[in-house]
């Protein structure tokens, strides 16, 4: 099937690449008083892939989103300081020995959900990391293989489109458009790379090299991480939302999702409470779809009692909020006699998996992937801060912000049980208590940003730099309800279904048991785009997915 037969949203745009008015205004609105064939919760990477299938396949479905629907012409700014009201920046308590800061690069606020602020870096997960406890001893093994997801990897690389090399790495493969040509800092991976003796590729990034349908080219404006004005870089917004309004979905911006009710004597999930304006409100629903993400997921689950589910729904094994995931993603920058001026061009574009499987020479299991990444002034100046320098020290580094490249790791951290989200006794703004995140790292875990951190000043100095510094960061959280072959191993099945309520899915990052070294963002819309297409064939609500 061809990309615009079954996704026609690049040809829905106006000629500015933006979403037509008539579109919006003509937008099908539901009552509440409707039993929907489908609620979800959130439309990010998850919720809008779940919203558009789905609407595709003839169902009544209504998204139902937190933050606001973002008009790309009016409300972004090619600004890093003006981009802050992108994220999800509402109260949140963190702890453990590790603590996470939580906000601009792990969270999203709007339709779109973190993809609108996301830097367009799109690659798969490899065969190997649905398998990391049967291979490696560490992790868990997936109740999917890579090969279930394969076909959705082809069909949405292809419907952002994503950009890229050939890529030798995991399943080897190509991308539907050729490579971007490559900035200055990308020129330093480059370089560096192949002094160092470690093969580097160009992509894969969602950003559409050449017109599609209706979005232009890239203009290499740099400012991917403040939303894309052009809408050359994918996000749900402009990749999935047109086709699913045009075939009847609705879309409720600032709608906050409070609770999921269960019917007591059925025990299966009847629709979402929900607040706007100051007033609450309730969607009847015949199935009910959670996309929140890895910490408002189970925040709504445990928030959701009953006399059933007491702990929190879906939560009878405890499994709920547990083994929540970041990726060590620490960033190393080096200077250069030369002006390297990194802000030009997207900010990801040259990449390595070659320290990606486990490798038996290393003191530690799974790997890291490396990438160019282009901190703008403000983060930069963030990461100087961090160094030490202050006053008038500090000044004179950041003008010296132009001679600087920068390189960033992703390594796999292993996902542990004591990771978890939970509730706190303090309510939030939204009358909802606060969630609690706890997060500490492993010795495999310190061991592998080591690692990545020895590589990555090894390229930059076999690139010529004269001084590196580095900062250590986290990113992409994942997990908080994963997906099992048994309830007492996950809280959904292979199929996204809640095995405690077979009419409740949930289809964002939260399902995955493992997160790899790969920004999650494609697999959590393949594994959304594969449950639309179970779903559709089996909507039965007393089905109990583990086929």
């Amino acid at each position: 099937m061809s990309v615009r037969a079954r996704n026609e949203s690049a040809w829905l745009l106006d000629a500015h690449g933006g979403i037509p008015a008539e579109l919006l205004e003509g937008m099908r609105r539901y009552s509440d008083a409707e039993e929907l064939d489908a609620v979800i919760v959130g439309a990010g990477a998850g919720g809008a892939t779940m919203l558009q299938r789905l609407a595709r396949h003839g169902w009544r479905v209504a998204a139902l989103e937190a933050g606001p629907f973002w008009d790309p012409e009016t409300d972004w700014v090619s600004d890093e300081a003006g981009s802050h009201d992108l994220y999800w920046t509402e109260p949140r308590q963190i702890g453990g020995s590790d603590p996470v800061p939580l906000g601009s690069n792990n969270s999203g606020r709007g339709v779109g959900g973190s993809m609108v602020h996301f830097a367009g870096y799109m690659p798969r997960l490899h065969p190997s990391d649905f398998r990391t406890q049967t291979l490696d001893g560490v992790g868990a093994d997936w109740p999917l293989a890579y090969d279930d997801l394969c076909p959705y990897y082809v069909d949405l690389e292809q419907e952002l489109p994503v950009a890229g090399a050939h890529w030798p790495w995991g399943d080897p493969h190509g991308y539907p458009q050729r490579p971007h040509p490559v900035g200055g800092n990308g020129e330093v991976f480059q370089r560096g790379a192949e002094g160092a003796g470690i093969r580097a590729e160009v992509g894969p990034v969602a950003i559409s090299n050449g017109r599609f349908g209706n979005r232009p080219h890239c203009i290499y404006r740099g400012f991917c991480l403040q939303g894309c004005k052009v809408n050359a870089k994918a996000s749900p917004l402009i990749t999935h939302l047109p086709d699913a309004l045009a075939h009847g979905a609705e879309v409720r911006a600032d709608c906050m999702v409070t609770r999921i009710e269960i019917d007591r004597r059925t025990g299966l999930a009847t629709g979402v409470r929900y607040q706007h304006d100051g007033h609450e409100y309730f969607q009847r629903a015949r199935i009910v779809i959670v996309a929140g993400y890895s910490i408002e997921t189970p925040r709504l689950l445990l928030s959701s009692t009953s006399a059933r589910f007491p702990d929190g729904l879906c939560n009878d094994h405890d499994l709920v909020g547990r083994y929540v995931m970041v990726q060590g993603a620490p960033q190393t920058g080096g200077r250069f006699e030369q002006e390297i001026r990194m802000f030009k061009a997207p900010p990801p574009e040259v990449s390595t998996e070659q320290f990606y499987e486990t490798d038996p020479s290393r003191p530690f299991k799974r790997g890291f992937s490396i990438q160019n990444v282009s901190p703008l002034p403000i983060t930069w100046a963030e990461h100087v801060m961090a160094q030490g320098h202050w006053g008038a020290d500090m000044r004179e580094r950041m003008s010296d912000y132009v001679h600087w490249a920068c390189l960033g790791a992703l390594c796999e951290f292993l996902p542990l049980a004591d990771n978890r989200v939970t509730l706190t006794d303090r309510e939030g703004p939204d009358g909802l208590r606060i969630p609690h995140f706890a997060y500490s790292q492993c010795d495999n875990d310190r061991r592998n940003v080591e690692a990545a951190e020895r590589v990555m000043q090894e390229i930059l100095h076999a690139a010529g730099a004269t001084e590196t510094m580095t900062i250590q960061r986290f990113a992409h959280l994942v997990g908080g309800a994963r997906m099992g072959a048994s309830a007492e191993e996950g809280v959904v099945d292979r199929d996204c279904r809640a095995f405690a309520v077979p009419n409740l899915l949930i289809t964002d990052g939260s399902v995955l048991p493992t997160q790899g070294s790969a920004n999650p963002a494609l697999t959590i819309m393949a594994i959304a785009a594969r449950a639309a297409d179970r779903l559709a064939a089996d909507p039965t609500p007393e089905r109990r997915g583990t086929s």
